[in-house]
């Protein structure tokens, strides 16, 4: 799995100009589902983004999580970041599940993911068009890759 991390002030997803996710300070995790991970690839995502420390603490540095915040958690299913742009301009994307596989996979880990974590879990829905808002914190934005 990779996720696309980015510590925000506050984020929304519409659908068809439908609101299904919107939060407050937090994280809006962007995250794509390789043709291989399996649920340790999940799990490993999940331990990263609610231990990651990217808020500040007292000192100033980043050395506090969402959890040790309160924050809350905004998360778009994202196949194309996994898209290859190694040959020609058109990105490959053979590197993702495929869409059946991968909606069976993400709804498995999104429920594993929530009773994980005590904070509020939006997300927005898989396989649609989105539209994404966000006022990025900092800038902050990190990628991390559980293979």
């Amino acid at each position: 799995m990779r996720a696309l991390i980015q510590r925000v002030s506050s984020a929304r997803v519409t659908v068809d100009g439908e609101e299904t996710g919107a939060i407050g300070a937090g994280l809006l995790v962007f995250v794509a589902i390789h043709k291989e991970d399996t649920v340790k690839d999940g799990e490993w995502i999940t331990h990263k983004l609610l231990a990651l420390r990217v808020f500040e603490d007292e000192a100033g540095k980043m050395g506090r999580s969402v959890v040790d915040t309160g924050g809350q958690i905004l998360i778009v299913s994202q196949f194309t970041l996994y898209g290859n742009l190694n040959k020609g301009t058109r990105p490959d994307f053979s590197a993702s599940m495929p869409g059946a596989a991968a909606k069976t996979f993400y709804e498995t880990w999104i429920k594993q993911f929530r009773q994980n974590c005590q904070l509020k879990v939006e997300e927005g829905r898989f396989a649609a068009t989105m539209a994404v808002q966000l006022v990025n914190d900092g800038p902050v934005t990190l990628m991390i890759d559980s293979r």
